[in-house]
């Protein structure tokens, strides 16, 4: 089963969700793959980052997030566990990783704790490059306004409310890959 396969499942019908999911998911993958042919020294795993960047936000339809057309019942927050559980369902566990992994810069166990994120109580934290890239790109492109791009600074930005450790993780990404 390739990447597209999986969303024509989830997502069958041609209809503002799917359009949304499509043009986000692209642009990521468009950026990764960007970063991979910038930095070969990095020896990033390009057909990987295609695939995740893809299916990152794979789990988004059972989510409650009407301006983005999602009608589902699950915060919003989970949806990269939602995803994570799709993905392993179908043996992509690597895929999956990068589900769980992307909210925000990463989400430590004290993060879910503090701020009783109604998530399991563990890290989810990139951990492989291709993860990180994936968590990185995706901080450029919003679901609200598909098609629009952030700068770094209004990425940043961005990132502030979430608190600062997560804008120091994204700007050793921006060192990183730009």
């Amino acid at each position: 089963m390739d990447y597209q396969s999986v969303i024509n499942k989830y997502y069958p019908s041609e209809n503002e969700l799917r359009r949304i999911l499509m043009v986000h998911s692209r642009q990521v993958a468009d950026r990764c793959l960007k970063i991979a042919k910038a930095h070969p020294e990095l020896k990033l795993d390009a057909e990987f980052l295609e695939e995740a960047a893809m299916l990152h936000d794979i789990g988004i339809f059972e989510c409650n997030a009407p301006g983005i057309q999602c009608f589902g019942e699950a915060p919003y927050i989970q949806h990269g566990i939602i995803g994570a559980q799709i993905l392993r369902e179908m043996g992509w566990e690597r895929h999956a990783r990068v589900c769980e992994r992307h909210t925000g810069t990463g989400l430590t166990k004290w993060d879910i704790e503090q701020q009783q994120l109604p998530l399991p109580h563990q890290d989810f934290m990139p951990v492989e490059l291709e993860e990180q890239v994936v968590c990185y790109a995706d901080k450029f492109y919003s679901k609200t306004h598909p098609g629009s791009e952030r700068t770094v600074v209004e990425a940043m930005r961005s990132l502030e409310k979430f608190g600062w450790d997560g804008v120091k993780r994204f700007q050793k990404w921006v060192d990183l890959f730009e």
